[in-house]
């Protein structure tokens, strides 16, 4: 795709002493289309140039050298330098460039030969799978998909919470109460019972969590019967989580969990021993990265348990070795911050390659609350993504029922539309906010939801059904296409790639969210001021090439999301 910031850099850069990429990193998006399509703020070379920003706005513009191919007007609008694009040309870039890629328009090679992992959702074993894990796992599978789509080699790693103290709790609690407790028939159910019973033990009795913390220890150590029970809790666990992932189209080319790095931790102790950062503190073992205001990292407690940080290390030394990755995303809310600093900056002492330490990233996003605070498994308060789901779809199901009962594929058509809603509610906004969770919030149909993209998308179904065919790109007179509601479509549809690199830069899916809610926006102000089945052929065609070309993006955007567009609404 042509990149016309980059043509009106390189035509910059001409005229002063300043590199392409500086310039194109300051050029900007005017507020409105009158101020023209780019701007450049000429008050970032004031300093070098010695004179005041218009002065130059108007040197500039008097010596510039860019072809009316590509830009069709200049404008001087005080300091800043104004770009008008050719919108024909850009109509006709735009649409070949779909005509050719189709479902991969928006795609490139921007990430051929280069690794990245993406840790994410990373449940913990033996625990229902509730909407705290739902927003890591949507999130994570995104930005999966996005980097794949952007020529990476992308690794999924579900990085399963299978081994820590909870597990010593579990085994105390079964050991207690497991016979009174129909664990074969609902497992995850009544572990989470057992779980919930062996917290508040705990709270009333600290031999009952020096217990817990024994039974633990004993796993560890390959005790047969905590290890067979543990298994047990494992396997079950596993079989639930591979329902909701099925149902969310979630896939990971890795489930390596804290428990396979059991036999890796010895040699981190032994490589941070030698770099001689480890010290003796109350019987643990730790790091002290007070210098770096990062406090204390504990390496191995004082009953000679390991702890996560010990099994982050593990787990990032395995993954530098074995895949010499590039990036390496750890999808965790943001109140593990300290943790994934602490052991990033371990990270540096473990000898691996610098570009592997370099690549480790923590992406932060926010915590999903209930309106009575936060939710807690142990409390018995969290909401399980089952549950969610499956009311999504439901409610759906009532509203087909009561507004089309004949339609085909009814059931299909429901499970799309509410998995839709519950997975752009979790990415349409900056995922670094709190949610607060709220039935009608996450299940609502109007605004900006994944509801009103999936209607856009079968609005342009519809129409493209009504023709019965697709018109020649090679006929298409794009002249046609230059009013405004035709050049906003184009606009938009002209950034999709751009919106893909922003969003693997900083890897924030809500990018491709609110891209997705502007293109169905302006497709649907284009619908009302413009019939599309008119008795003039080149004008029909015209406008129902662009109608075929944003269904192809809105359906390729909306499956980087995790979202599948229903056949009917």
């Amino acid at each position: 795709m042509l990149n016309f910031k980059s043509i009106i850099a390189q035509a910059i850069s001409k005229l002063v002493e300043m590199n392409v990429e500086e310039i194109e990193s300051y050029i900007e998006i005017p507020p409105s289309k009158e101020m023209g399509d780019y701007a450049f703020p000429c008050f970032k070379l004031a300093k070098v140039l010695r004179k005041a920003p218009p002065a130059i706005a108007i040197e500039l513009k008097n010596n510039i050298e860019v072809s009316d191919m590509y830009i069709s007007k200049i404008q001087i609008d005080g300091g800043y330098l104004n770009f008008f694009v050719n919108e024909e040309f850009l109509v006709k870039n735009v649409l070949s460039q779909i005509e050719q890629k189709k479902e991969n328009y928006g795609s490139s090679d921007m990430g051929k030969d280069k690794t990245v992992l993406i840790d994410y959702s990373s449940p913990n074993i033996a625990k229902p799978f509730h909407i705290g894990h739902l927003r890591n796992t949507i999130i994570g599978a995104s930005l999966y998909k996005i980097y794949k789509f952007l020529g990476y080699n992308t690794i999924g790693i579900n990085h399963l919470g299978d081994y820590g103290t909870q597990f010593g709790k579990l085994i105390e609690g079964y050991k207690r109460w497991g016979t009174e407790y129909d664990i074969s028939s609902a497992p995850i159910e009544e572990l989470t019972n057992i779980y919930i019973r062996i917290n508040e033990a705990c709270k009333e009795d600290e031999e009952v969590l020096e217990a817990c913390r024994r039974n633990f220890k004993k796993l560890e150590d390959g005790d047969e019967y905590c290890t067979e029970l543990w298994n047990w809790f494992k396997e079950e666990s596993l079989k639930e989580f591979q329902r909701i992932y099925d149902l969310l189209d979630v896939k990971f080319d890795s489930f390596k969990g804290e428990s396979f790095y059991i036999d890796k931790m010895d040699i981190i102790e032994e490589i941070l021993d030698k770099k001689k950062i480890t010290e003796q503190s109350e019987g643990a073992k730790v790091i002290n990265l007070e210098d770096k205001g990062l406090g204390i990292c504990i390496i191995r407690k004082s009953d000679g348990s390991t702890i996560y940080a010990t099994r982050d290390l593990a787990a990032i030394k395995y993954r530098a070795d074995t895949y010499n990755f590039d990036k390496c995303l750890y999808v965790v809310a943001y109140e593990q911050a300290l943790h994934f600093k602490q052991v990033f900056e371990i990270a540096k002492y473990l000898g691996i390659p610098e570009k592997c330490v370099n690549g480790l990233e923590h992406v932060q996003y926010g915590m999903t609350r209930l309106s009575t605070g936060k939710m807690s498994t142990r409390e018995g308060n969290a909401i399980k993504v089952n549950d969610l789901l499956n009311e999504a779809i439901s409610r759906i199901t009532k509203i087909i029922e009561e507004k089309n009962p004949d339609m085909e594929e009814k059931e299909e058509n429901a499970k799309k539309i509410g998995l839709g809603a519950v997975v752009f509610n979790n990415l349409c906004n900056t995922i670094i906010k709190d949610q607060i969770f709220d039935w009608d919030n996450v299940l609502s149909f109007q605004g900006d939801t994944g509801p009103y993209i999936q209607y856009v998308y079968v609005r342009t179904k519809s129409v493209l059904e009504k023709v019965g065919n697709i018109p020649e790109y090679n006929n298409i007179d794009t002249s046609l296409l230059t009013d405004e509601a035709s050049m906003k479509v184009i606009g938009t549809l002209y950034k999709f790639g751009d919106v893909l690199n922003d969003v693997v830069l900083k890897n924030e899916p809500s990018f491709l969210a609110r891209f997705l809610l502007e293109l169905s926006q302006n497709y649907t102000n284009f619908y009302n001021e413009n019939k599309i089945i008119v008795d003039d052929e080149k004008l029909k065609d015209a406008r129902i090439y662009l109608t075929y070309a944003v269904q192809i993006v809105i359906k390729t955007g909306a499956k980087l999301l995790g979202i599948d567009m229903p056949s009917k609404m």
